[in-house]
């Protein structure tokens, strides 16, 4: 399942053809199609975006962050994407802030959802205790933390980058026999290395995509490209343009995104101030956090057609019209 209680119905596993077989080393990822006989006419394309609820039952920071708050901004925004003729709903990852719990508040908000819905984990998605970090993924109903799926000629994709950092990876236990997952090692030499270069994005909090994970990636985008399918990524974290919450492999990505003429925009979230940069014709856009400020809102309904990428904000989210 790619979403909590089975919201998306028929869907396909499909091939990825010949260059599948080209990576050995690269995981099996399922793809999706959304079922499109209960959605929109695809003369354009629409659909819900949500970053950073970051909800949790605790006070605000005394700071911008207010995180009880999101229960009742994600209800009204969920209803208005009932509203809306939607292909589908996206949210960039934080769905909380903290705590187990918390799961059990937010996530029956979305399934009230009448739209397919779709997630992407944030760092603090993992900030549970340590036995519930093997099921951060299950809760989200999610198969796979990285997965792409498509809607008529668009390829979504939706990366990890939570996939090699300090916090997702499971820690071992001594009393269990059990030893460190290979990943934290090395996260721990990368952020080292971005550390001793005095890199803006050395941060604990933010993290990178698995060796794996890249060459899927690289497969993924030239699979779209073969097929002749627009491409839309998705992650939590930024890569462009610089900034202390990007990727720790912000510029691996980009590098990687820009060399192909068939992706069209790149979605974040984790700075909550949003941010937004152009890069060789590719559109990169952070969207700002829903958990910011006592009592306004911020979410996105994102319309593409033909050649353009046109983002309908609300609350502090700003609307854009973008060329692609």
């Amino acid at each position: 399942m790619i979403s909590r209680r089975n919201l998306i119905k028929n869907v396909s596993l499909i091939s990825a053809a010949s260059l599948l077989t080209q990576a050995a080393n690269a995981s099996t990822v399922t793809q999706h199609t959304v079922n499109e006989s209960n959605t929109p006419p695809l003369d354009t394309l629409r659909f819900g975006v949500i970053a950073d609820p970051q909800y949790a039952a605790i006070p605000s920071n005394k700071g911008s962050r207010f995180y009880a708050n999101s229960l009742w901004k994600l209800e009204e925004c969920i209803a208005a994407f009932n509203q809306t003729d939607l292909h589908f709903v996206i949210t960039l990852g934080d769905m909380i802030d903290r705590h187990w719990s918390s799961y059990d508040d937010i996530l029956p908000i979305y399934d009230r959802l009448r739209h397919p819905n779709f997630f992407v984990l944030g760092n603090h998605d993992y900030s549970v205790a340590a036995d519930y970090l093997q099921s951060v993924a299950r809760i989200n109903g999610l198969d796979n933390t990285y997965y792409d799926f498509s809607v008529g000629q668009y390829r979504f994709i939706v990366l990890d980058g939570n996939d090699v950092s300090l916090f997702a990876p499971p820690k071992g236990n001594p009393y269990l026999g059990l030893v460190d997952d290979p990943r934290i090692a090395i996260a721990t030499e990368r952020l080292a290395n971005l550390q001793a270069k005095g890199a803006i994005n050395a941060k604990s909090w933010n993290g990178s995509l698995s060796e794996t994970q890249f060459n899927w990636l690289k497969l993924t985008l030239a699979a779209a490209n073969e097929n002749h399918e627009s491409v839309i990524v998705f992650c939590h974290y930024p890569v462009f343009p610089a900034n202390e919450h990007n990727l720790w492999d912000s510029d691996e990505l980009v590098e990687l995104l820009t060399a192909y003429p068939n992706v069209l925009a790149y979605f974040c979230g984790h700075n909550h101030q949003g941010n937004y940069g152009k890069l060789a014709g590719k559109h990169f856009i952070n969207l700002k956090g829903m958990v910011e400020t006592p009592t306004t809102t911020a979410y996105s309904i994102v319309t593409l057609s033909e050649n353009r990428l046109d983002i309908e904000g609300f609350g502090r989210e700003e609307s854009r019209s973008l060329a692609i």
